[in-house]
């Protein structure tokens, strides 16, 4: 159970009807994610709308970049949800359940080429001490090929999971299997 009341889809009215459908239709489903922000459908609508900005809009980065990204900042952050949610959408990509239990377990075993890992790093690195990093962690992604666009995606990437991760954490925000399968990738 979540900490806080929430709204289900069959006792939804006006907007936040509206909003479930739209979520739904686009989505495949509603997620819990969305859910807490029931009593605020306001702020559902605009982190659905982020959330598809950083994560499916055309950006530098592949998918599975953003994927990868998003399961290792869960992970650094333990949020169970966030973890589980996007290994099943990093499996979409590579369809290796072991490497993915990898990355979230130990990343350095999970065979990331030097971009990748360069990434990973990184976004460790603001995960756990943003006020440690410097021109010279964005050096280092330079170094590694990426571009100041793929750097700044990197990066909204991370901080878009940071933030959703305490959205999680913080109101308990619950998952089970069938919850995590089934959305549109």
């Amino acid at each position: 159970m979540p900490y806080i009341r929430q709204i289900n889809e069959n006792e939804a009215e006006g907007k936040l009807k509206e909003y479930y459908e739209s979520l739904i239709k686009s989505r495949g489903k509603l997620s819990n994610i969305m859910k807490i922000h029931s009593l605020n459908p306001g702020s559902m609508m605009a982190h659905m709308d982020l959330y598809l900005k950083i994560m499916f809009g055309k950006t530098a980065l592949k998918r599975e970049e953003n994927e990868l990204i998003a399961v290792v900042v869960s992970s650094a952050n333990k949020c169970d949800y966030c973890i589980n949610h996007h290994s099943e959408a990093l499996n979409f990509y590579w369809k290796d359940s072991d490497r993915i239990k990898l990355a979230v377990e130990d990343y350095t075993k999970a065979e990331l080429n030097q971009k990748q890992t360069k990434m990973v790093e990184y976004a460790i690195k603001l995960t756990k001490n943003p006020y440690n990093v410097s021109e010279e962690d964005i050096l280092e992604l330079r170094n590694a090929g990426l571009t100041d666009e793929e750097i700044l995606n990197v990066n909204l990437v991370t901080s878009y999971f940071n933030f959703v991760n305490r959205i999680a954490l913080g109101l308990g925000v619950e998952f089970n299997e069938d919850e995590v399968k089934g959305f549109k990738y």
